[in-house]
């Protein structure tokens, strides 16, 4: 398997797009976590979903973003 620079600088620049988009989207989608939980559930099982939550997206951003940016950069740098 040959890794190429151009997929190398596309993966770091996916990686770069994921650290940009997470923020807004982690803070929309536990916002509306938080307003759908009702005032009488247990605030220690909210906050480890809530933590939970973010590894996972963080996770799942930036392998989708860091695998496009590399195909992408593939592509377009041969």
């Amino acid at each position: 398997m040959e890794i190429s620079l151009a997929g190398l600088i596309g993966a770091v620049l996916g990686t770069i797009v994921s650290a940009v988009i997470y923020g807004p989207l982690i803070g929309a989608i536990e916002g509306g976590l938080r307003k759908r939980r009702a005032a009488g559930d247990d605030r220690a099982t909210l906050a480890q979903e809530i933590a939970l939550l973010r590894r996972g997206m963080l996770a799942a951003d930036m392998l989708l973003c860091a695998g496009l940016g590399y195909w992408i950069g593939l592509t377009i740098g041969g």
